[in-house]
Protein backbone atom coordinates (compact mmCIF):
# COMPACT_ATOMS: atom_id res chain seq x y z
CA UNK A 1 0.00 0.00 0.00
CA UNK A 2 1.29 3.43 -1.20
CA UNK A 3 2.27 5.85 1.78
CA UNK A 4 0.11 8.65 2.26
CA UNK A 5 3.00 11.20 1.84
CA UNK A 6 3.28 9.68 -1.86
CA UNK A 7 -0.36 10.44 -2.85
CA UNK A 8 -0.84 13.76 -4.61
CA UNK A 9 -3.47 15.71 -2.75
CA UNK A 10 -6.82 15.69 -5.06
CA UNK A 11 -4.56 13.45 -8.04
CA UNK A 12 -7.35 10.91 -6.49
CA UNK A 13 -10.81 10.50 -5.88
CA UNK A 14 -13.84 8.57 -5.70
CA UNK A 15 -15.41 8.03 -9.02
CA UNK A 16 -19.84 7.80 -8.18
CA UNK A 17 -21.94 7.07 -5.03
CA UNK A 18 -22.18 3.42 -6.08
CA UNK A 19 -25.06 2.31 -3.50
CA UNK A 20 -26.40 3.47 -0.10
CA UNK A 21 -28.24 1.45 2.91
CA UNK A 22 -31.08 2.48 4.97
CA UNK A 23 -32.43 1.28 8.37
CA UNK A 24 -35.89 1.74 8.60
CA UNK A 25 -38.66 0.43 11.35
CA UNK A 26 -40.51 -1.31 8.62
CA UNK A 27 -37.97 -2.40 5.68
CA UNK A 28 -41.20 -4.06 3.87
CA UNK A 29 -42.80 -1.03 3.62
CA UNK A 30 -40.06 0.69 2.21
CA UNK A 31 -39.51 -2.26 -0.40
CA UNK A 32 -43.40 -1.86 -1.32
CA UNK A 33 -42.79 2.00 -1.51
CA UNK A 34 -39.46 1.72 -3.57
CA UNK A 35 -41.34 -0.84 -6.39
CA UNK A 36 -44.90 0.16 -6.37
CA UNK A 37 -44.31 3.85 -6.20
CA UNK A 38 -40.34 4.87 -7.30
CA UNK A 39 -40.33 2.19 -9.74
CA UNK A 40 -37.20 0.19 -8.06
CA UNK A 41 -37.09 -3.18 -8.95
CA UNK A 42 -36.01 -6.31 -6.59
CA UNK A 43 -32.81 -7.11 -6.95
CA UNK A 44 -31.93 -11.07 -7.30
CA UNK A 45 -31.79 -13.34 -4.24
CA UNK A 46 -28.17 -14.17 -5.49
CA UNK A 47 -27.38 -10.48 -4.88
CA UNK A 48 -28.66 -10.21 -1.54
CA UNK A 49 -32.53 -10.10 0.20
CA UNK A 50 -34.04 -6.37 0.22
CA UNK A 51 -32.01 -4.86 -2.07
CA UNK A 52 -33.28 -2.67 -5.26
CA UNK A 53 -32.01 -2.20 -9.01
CA UNK A 54 -32.17 0.76 -10.51
CA UNK A 55 -30.21 0.30 -13.72
CA UNK A 56 -27.56 -2.78 -14.98
CA UNK A 57 -25.90 -3.20 -11.35
CA UNK A 58 -26.22 -5.86 -9.40
CA UNK A 59 -28.94 -3.32 -6.56
CA UNK A 60 -28.13 0.01 -5.33
CA UNK A 61 -30.22 0.30 -2.41
CA UNK A 62 -30.25 -2.06 0.76
CA UNK A 63 -33.14 -1.92 2.89
CA UNK A 64 -31.94 -3.25 6.87
CA UNK A 65 -34.33 -2.77 9.99
CA UNK A 66 -33.80 -0.03 12.04
CA UNK A 67 -35.47 2.33 14.58
CA UNK A 68 -33.13 5.18 13.43
CA UNK A 69 -35.04 5.80 10.07
CA UNK A 70 -31.66 7.25 8.47
CA UNK A 71 -28.89 6.69 6.25
CA UNK A 72 -27.05 3.55 7.42
CA UNK A 73 -24.07 2.86 5.21
CA UNK A 74 -23.22 4.29 1.67
CA UNK A 75 -20.44 2.55 -0.65
CA UNK A 76 -18.57 5.01 -3.22
CA UNK A 77 -16.45 3.00 -6.24
CA UNK A 78 -12.78 4.03 -7.52
CA UNK A 79 -11.78 2.49 -10.77
CA UNK A 80 -9.49 -0.10 -9.54
CA UNK A 81 -6.97 -0.99 -6.75
CA UNK A 82 -4.73 1.55 -7.51
CA UNK A 83 -6.81 4.13 -6.64
CA UNK A 84 -8.52 1.96 -3.56
CA UNK A 85 -4.93 1.64 -1.91
CA UNK A 86 -4.75 5.49 -2.44
CA UNK A 87 -7.51 6.82 -0.88
CA UNK A 88 -6.92 3.81 2.35
CA UNK A 89 -3.51 5.43 2.61
CA UNK A 90 -5.36 9.48 2.29
CA UNK A 91 -7.87 8.56 5.01
CA UNK A 92 -5.21 6.75 7.20
CA UNK A 93 -3.17 9.93 7.48
CA UNK A 94 -5.91 12.03 7.83
CA UNK A 95 -7.11 10.49 11.55
CA UNK A 96 -9.50 8.02 10.11
CA UNK A 97 -9.08 3.93 11.34
CA UNK A 98 -9.58 2.14 7.38
CA UNK A 99 -10.36 -1.11 7.54
CA UNK A 100 -9.95 -3.42 4.72
CA UNK A 101 -12.05 -6.07 3.52
CA UNK A 102 -11.58 -8.45 0.54
CA UNK A 103 -13.87 -11.17 2.83
CA UNK A 104 -17.10 -11.92 4.08
CA UNK A 105 -18.46 -8.19 3.53
CA UNK A 106 -17.12 -7.58 0.14
CA UNK A 107 -18.63 -10.30 -1.05
CA UNK A 108 -22.25 -9.47 0.43
CA UNK A 109 -21.51 -5.89 -0.94
CA UNK A 110 -20.80 -8.25 -4.71
CA UNK A 111 -17.44 -6.15 -5.07
CA UNK A 112 -13.82 -7.33 -5.80
CA UNK A 113 -11.83 -5.40 -2.60
CA UNK A 114 -13.57 -3.19 -0.16
CA UNK A 115 -12.03 -0.85 2.51
CA UNK A 116 -14.63 1.11 5.29
CA UNK A 117 -13.96 3.35 7.96
CA UNK A 118 -16.81 5.89 9.53
CA UNK A 119 -17.47 9.23 8.55
CA UNK A 120 -17.69 12.69 11.28
CA UNK A 121 -21.33 11.36 12.12
CA UNK A 122 -20.89 8.18 12.72
CA UNK A 123 -22.12 6.74 8.92
CA UNK A 124 -20.13 3.85 7.85
CA UNK A 125 -18.96 4.65 4.41
CA UNK A 126 -17.29 1.55 2.04
CA UNK A 127 -14.67 2.38 -0.83
CA UNK A 128 -15.20 -0.25 -3.62
CA UNK A 129 -13.60 -1.77 -6.84
CA UNK A 130 -15.28 -4.01 -9.00
CA UNK A 131 -18.85 -4.02 -8.71
CA UNK A 132 -21.24 -6.25 -9.81
CA UNK A 133 -23.25 -5.43 -13.01
CA UNK A 134 -26.41 -7.95 -14.29
CA UNK A 135 -26.25 -6.82 -17.83
CA UNK A 136 -27.24 -10.31 -18.30
CA UNK A 137 -30.82 -9.40 -16.32
CA UNK A 138 -31.72 -6.47 -17.62
CA UNK A 139 -33.45 -3.58 -15.41
CA UNK A 140 -37.07 -3.58 -16.19
CA UNK A 141 -38.64 -0.97 -14.15
CA UNK A 142 -42.08 -2.60 -12.68
CA UNK A 143 -43.74 0.56 -12.61
CA UNK A 144 -43.09 1.40 -16.33
CA UNK A 145 -40.13 4.02 -15.25
CA UNK A 146 -38.45 4.75 -18.72
CA UNK A 147 -34.48 4.75 -17.20
CA UNK A 148 -32.42 6.10 -14.64
CA UNK A 149 -30.24 8.29 -14.84
CA UNK A 150 -26.77 6.69 -13.55
CA UNK A 151 -23.69 4.99 -15.27
CA UNK A 152 -20.49 6.90 -14.76
CA UNK A 153 -22.67 9.64 -12.82
CA UNK A 154 -23.80 6.51 -10.34
CA UNK A 155 -26.68 6.20 -7.97
CA UNK A 156 -27.93 9.98 -7.38
CA UNK A 157 -26.83 12.02 -4.54
CA UNK A 158 -27.27 12.32 -0.93
CA UNK A 159 -27.11 15.57 1.29
CA UNK A 160 -26.49 15.37 4.75
CA UNK A 161 -26.60 17.48 7.91
CA UNK A 162 -23.54 18.19 10.57
CA UNK A 163 -22.85 20.99 12.52
CA UNK A 164 -19.13 20.90 12.02
CA UNK A 165 -18.92 21.43 8.49
CA UNK A 166 -15.09 21.33 8.43
CA UNK A 167 -14.73 18.38 10.28
CA UNK A 168 -16.92 16.58 6.88
CA UNK A 169 -14.95 18.47 4.30
CA UNK A 170 -11.29 16.94 5.81
CA UNK A 171 -13.26 13.50 5.16
CA UNK A 172 -15.08 14.29 2.39
CA UNK A 173 -12.62 16.21 -0.01
CA UNK A 174 -9.51 15.93 1.64
CA UNK A 175 -10.34 12.13 2.05
CA UNK A 176 -12.39 10.86 -0.97
CA UNK A 177 -11.66 13.84 -3.17
CA UNK A 178 -15.00 15.60 -3.58
CA UNK A 179 -14.60 18.92 -5.89
CA UNK A 180 -17.11 21.99 -4.49
CA UNK A 181 -19.55 22.83 -7.64
CA UNK A 182 -21.83 25.81 -5.56
CA UNK A 183 -22.86 26.74 -2.67
CA UNK A 184 -26.70 28.08 -1.65
CA UNK A 185 -26.85 31.06 0.49
CA UNK A 186 -30.67 30.82 2.74
CA UNK A 187 -32.49 30.26 5.83
CA UNK A 188 -33.13 27.08 7.76
CA UNK A 189 -35.41 26.55 10.31
CA UNK A 190 -34.47 28.72 13.09
CA UNK A 191 -30.81 28.11 11.83
CA UNK A 192 -30.79 31.79 10.27
CA UNK A 193 -28.90 32.46 6.98
CA UNK A 194 -26.93 29.28 6.23
CA UNK A 195 -25.09 28.45 3.56
CA UNK A 196 -25.20 24.58 1.66
CA UNK A 197 -21.85 23.23 -0.12
CA UNK A 198 -22.29 21.08 -3.34
CA UNK A 199 -19.90 18.71 -4.50
CA UNK A 200 -19.05 16.65 -7.49
CA UNK A 201 -17.31 13.39 -8.09
CA UNK A 202 -18.17 13.15 -11.81
CA UNK A 203 -19.91 15.07 -14.23
CA UNK A 204 -23.46 14.90 -11.69
CA UNK A 205 -23.52 18.41 -10.50
CA UNK A 206 -23.27 16.85 -6.97
CA UNK A 207 -23.19 13.18 -5.64
CA UNK A 208 -22.60 14.84 -1.76
CA UNK A 209 -24.43 18.30 -0.31
CA UNK A 210 -23.54 19.54 3.42
CA UNK A 211 -25.72 21.65 5.30
CA UNK A 212 -24.30 22.77 9.08
CA UNK A 213 -27.16 21.96 10.60
CA UNK A 214 -28.07 18.42 12.57
CA UNK A 215 -31.24 16.77 12.55
CA UNK A 216 -32.27 13.89 14.35
CA UNK A 217 -31.51 12.19 11.34
CA UNK A 218 -28.45 12.14 9.30
CA UNK A 219 -29.67 12.66 6.15
CA UNK A 220 -31.61 15.12 4.61
CA UNK A 221 -32.81 13.74 1.64
CA UNK A 222 -31.34 11.17 -1.16
CA UNK A 223 -32.11 11.78 -4.60
CA UNK A 224 -32.59 9.33 -8.27
CA UNK A 225 -32.74 10.92 -11.66
CA UNK A 226 -35.25 9.85 -14.44
CA UNK A 227 -35.05 10.24 -18.02
CA UNK A 228 -37.93 12.06 -18.23
CA UNK A 229 -40.49 14.63 -16.98
CA UNK A 230 -43.39 11.98 -17.88
CA UNK A 231 -41.38 9.79 -15.74
CA UNK A 232 -41.49 12.31 -12.62
CA UNK A 233 -45.05 13.08 -13.45
CA UNK A 234 -46.75 9.69 -13.36
CA UNK A 235 -44.10 8.82 -10.25
CA UNK A 236 -45.74 12.03 -8.48
CA UNK A 237 -49.63 10.39 -9.15
CA UNK A 238 -48.45 7.01 -7.83
CA UNK A 239 -46.99 8.89 -4.38
CA UNK A 240 -50.22 10.45 -4.01
CA UNK A 241 -52.23 7.71 -4.94
CA UNK A 242 -50.77 5.68 -1.97
CA UNK A 243 -51.38 8.60 0.26
CA UNK A 244 -47.65 9.20 0.77
CA UNK A 245 -46.44 12.71 1.77
CA UNK A 246 -45.16 15.09 -1.02
CA UNK A 247 -42.90 16.84 1.10
CA UNK A 248 -41.81 19.78 -1.68
CA UNK A 249 -44.06 20.70 -4.56
CA UNK A 250 -43.01 19.90 -8.04
CA UNK A 251 -39.65 22.81 -8.81
CA UNK A 252 -36.43 23.97 -10.50
CA UNK A 253 -33.53 24.02 -8.51
CA UNK A 254 -31.10 27.10 -9.63
CA UNK A 255 -27.73 25.10 -9.02
CA UNK A 256 -28.63 21.98 -10.51
CA UNK A 257 -31.30 23.13 -13.12
CA UNK A 258 -33.45 19.94 -11.85
CA UNK A 259 -37.28 19.32 -12.40
CA UNK A 260 -38.37 17.65 -9.00
CA UNK A 261 -40.58 16.86 -6.40
CA UNK A 262 -39.89 15.61 -2.96
CA UNK A 263 -41.46 12.74 -0.95
CA UNK A 264 -41.54 10.82 2.71
CA UNK A 265 -40.35 7.33 2.18
CA UNK A 266 -41.94 5.02 4.99
CA UNK A 267 -40.30 6.15 8.11
CA UNK A 268 -39.32 9.44 7.22
CA UNK A 269 -36.37 9.49 4.93
CA UNK A 270 -37.24 11.84 1.78
CA UNK A 271 -36.21 11.38 -1.81
CA UNK A 272 -36.12 13.72 -4.31
CA UNK A 273 -37.79 12.53 -7.58
CA UNK A 274 -36.38 14.13 -11.19
CA UNK A 275 -35.18 14.73 -14.04
CA UNK A 276 -33.37 17.07 -16.62
CA UNK A 277 -30.27 17.99 -14.12
CA UNK A 278 -27.33 19.73 -15.83
CA UNK A 279 -23.81 18.48 -15.64
CA UNK A 280 -20.27 19.68 -14.78
CA UNK A 281 -17.38 19.81 -17.72
CA UNK A 282 -14.07 20.52 -15.07
CA UNK A 283 -12.55 22.62 -17.77
CA UNK A 284 -15.02 25.56 -17.73
CA UNK A 285 -16.97 24.98 -14.57
CA UNK A 286 -17.13 27.92 -12.16
CA UNK A 287 -18.26 28.00 -8.48
CA UNK A 288 -21.01 30.06 -8.11
CA UNK A 289 -23.37 31.64 -5.22
CA UNK A 290 -26.88 30.76 -5.36
CA UNK A 291 -29.19 32.84 -2.46
CA UNK A 292 -32.37 30.84 -3.63
CA UNK A 293 -32.22 26.89 -3.50
CA UNK A 294 -34.96 27.22 -6.64
CA UNK A 295 -36.27 28.67 -9.43
CA UNK A 296 -39.93 27.98 -8.67
CA UNK A 297 -41.74 25.34 -6.64
CA UNK A 298 -40.42 23.29 -4.45
CA UNK A 299 -43.00 24.63 -1.94
CA UNK A 300 -42.39 22.79 0.79
CA UNK A 301 -46.15 20.87 2.49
Amino acid sequence: MTSPSEVPVGAVSVRALAYIGVAVEDPQAWLRFGTEVLGFMPAREADGGNRLRIDHRAWRIAVGQGGANDLDFMGFEVSGDAELDAIACRLAGLGHAVTADDGELARDRGVSRLIHCVDPIGIRIEVVSGATDRFEHPFVSPCGVSGFVTGEQGLGHVVLGSEDIAAMRRFYVDGLGFRLSDRIRMPIGGAGQTELEFYHCNPRHHTLALVPVRRPQRIFHFMVQVAGIDDVGFALDRVRAAGAKVTATLGRHTNDHMVSFYAATPGGIEVEYGCGARTIDEAVWRVALHHRPSMWGHVRG
